[in-house]
């Protein structure tokens, strides 16, 4: 984002988190990638800046900050390290974000101020092996006994699980019901009758640390009900609306490490008898991924300043995400093809941005289902 839209605060906090990525972030994710653990040094630096409570409550510990911001340093996170940028919004945008804002008094205060500092690790778990795009589908059941409801039923790929210490659950009271029998529940990490076993073997984002977790009568305090009985369904559409801004980020932060690493080469490497930047061929891509990359910025930012003034979003989060994500993976695929074979094979960086591009055409709601949310918005507008 060119910095002459920016404010001054935004102006710092973009310099502030883009010397701690490129200092810290971006020397680390190659091996990260490559071990496929849990970036705790990482998010120990992102919680030491302040940012896991970037748009959290300051009542709370967190600094009440806008969209428009935690767009901005997705952005710079992702642009440095996917996995990272994938935990932090896994961590932030949903689990802390959807306590803060759907939580009960007592629930934001037992819970968000140990978030903000990262002495625990949030989750949020929708995704099921039969439901994923589809929520209102889950089958994870929760029964009322007493004081507690006893939770049953299976949630897979879910991000942070392994090292969650906080997890937001949905369930069903009733699968009858439809979408209206839908809870959320805050489970604590390492409850009796939870089991959560790492899932290993992602094409990318491989630090990003994903889950499967069973519930088998899973206990859980009836206080811990966000909100009231039936809401879950329209809480989870909320939250997920708004992390699509930041997913949609994160992806211009992936195409904007792809775009600069292919401009770098390109500048050079020699081939018939001079730069690669000379050859027509290259340039058109490279003009391509810019103008393609300020359009997507554009979208990001329009989505954020339409939230951060009230007024409806969810079309252009949509389109956002639609647009950006498209973009990660076109940037990535060009980038890959203008380093030729080198760019096949690591350290190149590009076959990781590559890698990490393909699976933000698929989380927090499909391509195709974020054309199915544009298209709806746009007939009942007209």
């Amino acid at each position: 984002m060119n910095r002459n839209f920016l404010d001054e605060e935004e102006r710092i906090l973009v310099t502030t988190v883009r010397d701690f990525a490129n200092e810290v972030l971006a020397p680390r994710a190659a091996e990260y990638d490559r071990s496929e653990e849990f970036p705790w040094d990482n998010m120990k630096g992102i919680a030491e800046l302040g940012l896991l409570g970037l748009t959290i409550d300051e009542k709370y510990g967190g600094a009440g900050g806008t969209t428009r911001q935690l767009a901005l340093v997705v952005q710079e996170i992702a642009k440095a390290c996917a996995s990272t940028s994938v935990v932090y919004v896994a961590h932030l945008s949903l689990c802390t974000q959807f306590i803060n804002m759907f939580g009960k008094e007592s629930q934001k205060v037992n819970y968000i101020p140990s978030l903000v500092t990262g002495d625990k690790i949030g989750a949020f778990a929708l995704t099921e092996p039969g439901a994923g795009s589809d929520a209102a589908a889950i089958e994870t059941s929760s029964r009322e006994d007493g004081e507690t409801f006893t939770v049953n039923g299976t949630k897979t790929y879910i991000s942070n699980a392994p090292e969650a210490s906080v997890i937001v659950t949905l369930v069903t009271n009733g699968r009858e019901k439809g979408h209206r029998g839908i809870d959320a529940l805050i489970v604590d990490g390492g409850l009796g009758g939870m089991q959560v076993n790492k899932i290993t073997g992602k094409m990318g984002v491989r630090a990003s640390t994903v889950g499967e977790i069973i519930f088998d009568d899973c206990s859980v305090p009836k206080c811990n009900m966000i909100n009231d009985e039936g809401n879950g369904f329209y809480q989870t559409m909320e939250v997920l609306n708004t992390s699509r801004i930041s997913i949609a980020a994160q992806c211009v932060g992936i195409a904007q490490a792809a775009y600069e690493a292919s401009v770098q080469y390109a500048k050079t490497r020699k081939a018939f008898g001079g730069s690669l930047a000379d050859l027509q061929a290259i340039q058109w891509m490279v003009a391509d991924m810019a103008t393609e990359l300020e359009a997507a910025k554009l979208l990001v930012m329009k989505a954020a300043n339409l939230r951060d003034q009230s007024l409806p979003f969810v079309k252009e989060a949509s389109m956002a995400k639609l647009f950006a994500s498209r973009v990660a993976m076109d940037a990535a695929y060009k980038a890959v093809q203008i380093h030729g074979g080198a760019g096949y094979f690591a350290p190149a960086a590009v076959e990781r941005y590559f890698r990490d591009a393909r699976v933000t055409e698929i989380y927090e709601g499909t391509s195709e289902i974020q054309r199915l949310v544009i298209a709806n918005n746009i007939f009942k507008e007209l």
